[in-house]
């Protein structure tokens, strides 16, 4: 492993994506130097990044396309702010369609070319999920990168096919929940809300959200709260709109959230990261989204699993109930939950988050340590 500092351009462009990149950041404290995008807990570990994170943070194909022309901008930034850096590795972090399209122009640019044959290479982390929809996008990736990390072993043989250098790592979120000290063994009867970490799935969840607790609230379930963890990209608006609700969420910072998920009875959550957390954690779960209607047409067409929660895909059974599209109401909702916290029901659900348990770790190591020590040696 060199002595030399290196230096790394980061482009981290959600919120999952911002943690799991400080983490890795962190593994390379004094062997790297670090320029890029990225969120609070990147700016955190010293980043100054070039515009805001939540520039990035758009999903489904309706609303990229409203943010086209921001999107386009922020490439083209990206781009120039690359070839001034002139850093040894581009490394990004999920937000696959932002990654290529950057890395694209960097490889058809005379400067970006300029870089690649002076040794730049492009390393991403989290494999993009064409297990679920359109297998055969591996093959643009495996233009696209040098290497990719991915979480799982199911995940590597989509891309190296193509020939693209692909590690499994595990999910870097266990390291986080191993470090955490034991959940109480009877827990608070809170329910967690968790709409998104993206304004266009909060704005589209938050109401149904809102249905879901006023109906517990007003049909004699005895002694509930209700708590909403907030991330950077959503805090001020979703701290505005529950101002208005009869029964009001107790919002909680981003980096309490585990504590509060070691609390909680049953969360109701979006689709995404939250879902493999909670898994982790144990803690019973019902899974929601909604997009719009072209973008729900469409993922009809083209996705080809039975499932979007991780726990669910790995376990290949219906482990959290998913309620999509259309199917997402709190009517819905108020039904599972009924059955949820029936004891048995209840008691078997936990029983089948602990069987996924050897599924998150690598036993060489955790994740941000697999990649960073991976990076040190490659760079």
């Amino acid at each position: 492993m060199q002595n030399k500092k290196i230096k790394i351009f980061i482009i981290a462009g959600e919120v999952s994506g911002d943690a799991l990149a400080a983490r890795v950041m962190r593994r390379m404290v004094g062997r790297a130097d670090f320029v890029g995008v990225g969120g609070a807990a990147m700016t955190a570990c010293g980043l100054k990044s070039i515009f805001p994170m939540s520039d990035l943070s758009v999903m489904g194909i309706t609303e990229v396309l409203s943010h086209a022309r921001t999107l386009t901008w922020r490439i083209k930034q990206t781009v120039r702010a690359i070839i001034d850096a002139r850093p040894d590795l581009v490394l990004t972090v999920d937000s696959p369609g932002f990654a290529r399209s950057v890395i694209k122009k960097l490889r058809t640019s005379s400067a970006g070319r300029e870089l690649i044959a002076a040794g730049l290479r492009f390393h991403h982390i989290v494999a993009p999920q064409v297990w679920a929809w359109r297998p055969g996008r591996a093959k643009k990736y495996a233009r696209t990168f040098d290497k990719l990390y991915a979480f799982f072993d199911f995940e590597v043989p989509y891309f190296t096919k193509y020939g693209l250098n692909t590690i499994a790592v595990g999910h870097p979120i266990a390291e986080n929940i191993m470090d955490l000290p034991p959940a109480p063994k009877v827990r608070d009867k809170i329910i967690t809300l968790v709409p998104g970490s993206r304004i266009s799935e909060v704005k589209k969840l938050l109401p149904v959200f809102r249905r879901v607790v006023e109906t517990i609230n007003s049909c004699g379930y005895m002694g509930y709260k209700f708590a909403i963890p907030t991330v950077e990209t959503t805090d001020e608006y979703v701290r505005r709109e529950i101002k208005d609700w009869v029964v009001k969420p107790e919002p909680i910072a981003a980096d309490a959230r585990y504590e509060l998920y070691q609390k909680t009875y049953v969360a109701v959550v979006a689709s995404g990261t939250v879902s493999a957390e909670l898994a982790m954690l144990h803690v019973p779960a019902i899974v929601a989204y909604k997009m719009n209607r072209i973008t729900t047409l469409i993922g009809h067409l083209l996705i080809n699993v039975k499932w979007v929660s991780l726990v669910n895909i790995l376990l290949n059974r219906t482990v959290y109930p998913e309620f999509l599209g259309a199917a997402a109401t709190s009517e819905n909702i108020i039904n599972e939950f009924d059955s949820i916290i029936l004891p048995a029901n209840r008691n078997k659900m936990i029983a089948d988050l602990h069987a996924a348990d050897n599924m998150w770790v690598r036993p060489n190591g955790v994740a941000s340590q697999i990649i960073a020590d991976d990076i040190l040696k490659s760079v």
